[in-house]
């Protein structure tokens, strides 16, 4: 049998180019290797947008449009809500139960997020035991690896810890550690060199028109020591030349030349990369034009993936509960339970 691999995205907001190279290129590659398994987590976005909440439902349909339209395909991945499937938050639950609060208090994600984030409250219940739920999310699934980047390692390690707990404590193997599967994420910066979030308003979306997509190019920033045309630019230190390393490798040299040679000045380059942006967003765009006036399709891929991951998810419950309560415990087999 194949491998399970299980990865999510949070629903809150349109996906932009950042999404695009840091994960929907590997799902796609991960989809020819392994089973995978892809959720749209709005209960992890609740515990960060939970005064926003009115605007979670819009972005699943969203999200899961952007997915199929970049070529994720639901007859070889599943495809779902994670509310949808109300195990998510029994599991989440059997794990709260073990996992010590100084865990959650380290997690240097937690942290970071408090220190930077002011326009939120995150001093939050749930927003203290997302890792809980994460850790639910991927052990629902007895997955077997989750593609990450290197900040995200500690998630997976606390991951594992909750595992070999509930492990230790109920004397069972029914868990095992998942592995890491580290993905390298080209650089890639917002159009104002920072990184791209919707919160800084500064991201190229999968779904911006072609007008949009030439506005925003030709706002980004360039190398502040070419001031003038006849000035040598410096390619390395331009934000609009790392594009052309992701999207244009081929073209790259190319333009190293004219820039580090004054040939052609900033906007001029501007320009051309707006067109190869337009041009390589092309394709999922059409897809994503075909999804939007047939959006019964998508509620019926993500219908069909729910009833999938639900098999799997209450499989895994059943027996987690047998584990907890035993096997002839009310709790643990209950007639009313599939």
């Amino acid at each position: 049998m194949k491998k399970i691999v299980f990865s999510a995205m949070r629903p809150t907001g349109r996906l932009h180019l950042g999404h695009w190279v840091g994960a929907l290129q590997n799902w796609l590659a991960l989809q020819e290797k392994y089973t995978c398994i892809f959720a749209i987590v709005d209960w992890h976005a609740l515990m960060g947008e939970y005064e926003q909440s009115r605007s979670i439902r819009e972005n699943i349909v969203e999200m899961a449009i952007d997915w199929i339209a970049c070529g994720i395909d639901p007859k070889r991945s599943i495809l779902f809500v994670q509310s949808h499937v109300p195990e998510h938050l029994e599991l989440q639950m059997f794990l709260s139960c073990i996992t010590p609060l100084g865990w959650l208090e380290r997690n240097p994600t937690y942290k970071e997020q408090l220190r930077e984030i002011k326009t939120r409250d995150l001093q939050t219940y749930g927003f203290l035991g997302y890792p809980v739920l994460q850790a639910a999310d991927i052990l629902l699934y007895r997955a077997n690896a989750v593609p990450i980047g290197e900040d995200q390692l500690p998630h997976i390690e606390l991951t594992r810890e909750m595992t070999r707990r509930f492990n230790h404590i109920y004397k069972t193997d029914f868990f095992t550690d998942c592995e890491a599967i580290l993905t390298k994420t080209p650089r890639l910066l917002g159009i104002d060199g920072r990184k791209m979030s919707k919160s800084y308003q500064n991201a190229i979306h999968l779904s911006d028109s072609p007008q949009e997509i030439e506005r925003k190019t030709r706002s980004m920033f360039t190398d502040p020591k070419r001031i003038k045309l006849s000035d040598p630019g410096h390619p390395r230190k331009c934000n609009v030349y790392s594009y052309y390393t992701v999207f244009a490798e081929e073209k790259s040299q190319e333009v190293y030349q004219w820039c580090t040679n004054a040939q052609k000045g900033c906007t001029e380059c501007k320009k051309t990369l707006s067109g190869i942006l337009i041009k390589y967003l092309a394709p999922i765009q059409e897809k994503r034009a075909e999804l939007v006036k047939d959006k019964n399709r998508v509620y019926g891929i993500l219908e069909e993936g729910r009833r999938q991951a639900e098999v799997i998810a209450q499989g895994t419950i059943r027996h987690v509960r047998e584990i907890v309560f035993g096997k002839d415990s009310p709790s643990g087999s209950d007639p009313s339970r599939p």
